[in-house]
């Protein structure tokens, strides 16, 4: 073997050396979360990205309101839903796709005061009439809209509490009324208000989860995914004891 054979040989070696130790390569995904989802959320993915090397850009909103957005062609890789049904639907759309679809957590619904001392442990102060306003997400388009809903249908307040009652699109927005103080009172998802484990602010009642039907909150790879193997990836990491460990200390639970 002559010099430049040799050379030749010796460029080729370090060259296929260095593609192999190259990591793979870094995508993006675009994940559409529902409202209570979105502060975890900002963690979930500073540590998706620290091992993967892929980033998510995430668009927060009402369940209903990301569904319509699906439905109308929005570039979204993947849907986290605060329940199991848009999932599901989307897929008889055939709008995400088959098989990719699971329970990522259990929410909580929580009755929450900026007023450290107005909300007791059992919820009485919705007995006592001596607040005027109560914040909700609207059940037409929150998962936990539906389980307030549900909450005081079986406390058999539903209709006495109407004029109470203000509806918005999603839980950020009855939070943001109740921290304001333009609403004494607001049924709104833990994670709103919890850290690390400890709600530290105002007072709360956290409804037990036999006034409601289960908030499994589902995730879904969609079919229009552009990146699909970042998104596989993303929703892969959604399952691991890392990205549990972040939703835990906002209050969820798993199945």
């Amino acid at each position: 073997m002559n010099i430049h054979e040799h050379c030749s040989r010796w460029a080729a070696y370090l060259a296929l050396s260095m593609l192999i130790a190259m990591p793979a390569r870094a995508g993006e995904v675009h994940v559409a979360v529902t409202a209570d989802l979105a502060e975890p959320m900002q963690r979930i993915a500073a540590l998706f990205t620290k091992q993967s090397g892929h980033t998510v850009q995430q668009t927060p909103g009402a369940g209903g309101k990301l569904y319509a957005q699906i439905k109308k062609g929005a570039s979204f890789d993947v849907l986290l839903s605060a329940d199991e049904e848009m999932p599901r639907q989307l897929m008889q759309d055939e709008l995400a796709v088959g098989g990719t679809r699971f329970v990522y957590a259990i929410g909580r619904l929580v009755l929450w005061s900026v007023q450290p001392d107005l909300v007791d442990d059992k919820g009485a102060v919705l007995n006592k009439g001596t607040f005027d306003k109560l914040a909700m997400a609207n059940p037409r388009y929150s998962p936990y809209g539906t389980a307030a809903k549900e909450t005081l249908t079986k406390l058999t307040m539903w209709n006495a509490m109407q004029r109470k009652l203000d509806k918005r699109d999603d839980v950020s927005e009855a939070y943001q009324l109740a921290a304001t103080e333009r609403a004494e009172l607001s049924f709104i998802a833990l994670s709103k208000v919890m850290r690390d484990g400890k709600v530290n602010t105002g007072s709360w009642w956290l409804v037990p989860e036999t006034m409601h039907n289960p908030i499994r909150q589902s995730a879904v790879l969609l079919s229009g995914a552009q990146d699909v193997q970042a998104a596989r990836d993303f929703l892969a990491f959604m399952k691991s004891d890392k990205a549990r460990a972040v939703m835990r200390g906002y209050g969820y639970t798993f199945p």
